[in-house]
């Protein structure tokens, strides 16, 4: 059965069912947020009548899309903003979760809209923004620290998260991305293979806490202002529980240089940002421990890129930032592994 369109009518019915003590529920400029590989994204206005008056609040609407670049499951990305809301690292507050079809054709949540920020990567690179590197760059890895500090039994959030043991951690996140590349690659990833070997052949030790990991925390995906603070972290569709370093190496990431230097994120050399984690986090970064984990993030980055390419191939998912991943960044996470390797 063909999908009805999605209007600002549909969802403020649906809020309707939800705001029980709520009338004259209106929702207007409805407008696609593009760039997401993993859900829809739509940015809208709601505005009702309740018991205090008039009440109007911007909100953000995650939709699932028809095929994406990476599966996710939406009830724990909901969850781990909601874990996190309130405390010192800054998310938005998450408003409902909708698993039916039913409403708006597929599974969705609602969450309010952070407004009045940036979270362009590039913008980072000029002027104010730029002024203030190294106090985003404190910010932005004394809040992972914070986030690798958590404990996710207190959180609540080993009910919808499996719990690995410290010694499993990296062969299950290693078998899954491993997997992901067996069942999508177009081509053969001999850099990529040869980096698998490698990795199974010298495993790290066991973590030294089970932590939340984002899964995808890195310059592009937290909000900004031009004063060098940060105001939300965002995109937790990969959350999931595991060795805190994973977090940390994907960020260091060699792809996320942005400004062509060393700085990672576009922020700061890479030991000043390891040094800010360990403070905030009362862990260690053992340099061989992370050396793997920044190892595996190559494999696990390769995972995404050559399903971005797949989806596009297949027709599956014709949104841009698909083909754009593949084109830009397969090589260079070749180029980032080699370099881990001391191949380059």
């Amino acid at each position: 059965m063909a999908e009805e369109p999605l209007t600002p009518e549909r969802i403020a019915a649906y809020i309707t069912t939800r705001l029980a003590d709520a009338h004259d529920v209106e929702v207007d400029s409805l407008s696609r947020i593009t760039g997401g590989a993993s859900r829809e994204t739509y940015r809208l206005r709601l505005r009702y009548q309740g018991g205090d008056g008039a009440v109007e609040r911007r909100l953000i609407l995650r939709r699932d899309p028809p095929d994406s670049l990476i599966e996710t499951q939406r009830d724990v990305e909901f969850a781990a903003y909601r874990a996190f809301y309130g405390s010192a690292v800054p998310v938005p507050e998450m408003l409902w979760l909708e698993e039916d079809t039913g409403p708006l054709d597929r599974p969705f949540f609602i969450a309010e809209e952070i407004t009045g920020f940036e979270s362009s990567p590039t913008g980072l690179l000029s002027p104010p923004f730029s002024d203030h590197a190294e106090a985003l760059g404190t910010h932005k890895w004394t809040i992972l620290g914070e986030i690798s500090r958590a404990d996710p039994i207190a959180l609540g959030l080993d009910r919808l998260m499996p719990v690995p043991e410290p010694d499993g951690c990296w062969a299950r996140e290693l078998d899954y991305w491993e997997g992901v590349i067996d069942a999508d690659q177009i081509e053969p990833q001999p850099i990529i293979r040869a980096t698998i070997r490698w990795l199974r052949a010298n495993p790290p030790p066991p973590a030294q806490k089970i932590s939340v990991v984002h899964g995808d925390y890195r310059t592009g995906n937290f909000l900004y202002d031009k004063e060098g603070v940060i105001h939300g972290i965002l995109d937790w569709e990969m959350a999931h529980l595991g060795d805190p370093l994973e977090d940390l190496g994907w960020g260091l990431n060699r792809i996320w240089c942005w400004g062509g230097d060393d700085r990672r994120g576009g922020l700061l050399p890479r030991e000043q940002a390891i040094t800010i984690w360990e403070k905030a986090s009362g862990l260690k970064a053992d340099p061989a421990a992370l050396h793997w984990w920044e190892l595996f993030n190559c494999v696990k980055g390769q995972g995404i890129w050559v399903s971005s390419a797949k989806a596009w191939m297949d027709g599956q998912n014709r949104e841009p930032i698909l083909i754009f991943s593949a084109w830009r960044m397969l090589n260079m996470q070749d180029r980032a592994a080699l370099e881990l390797m001391g191949h380059l």
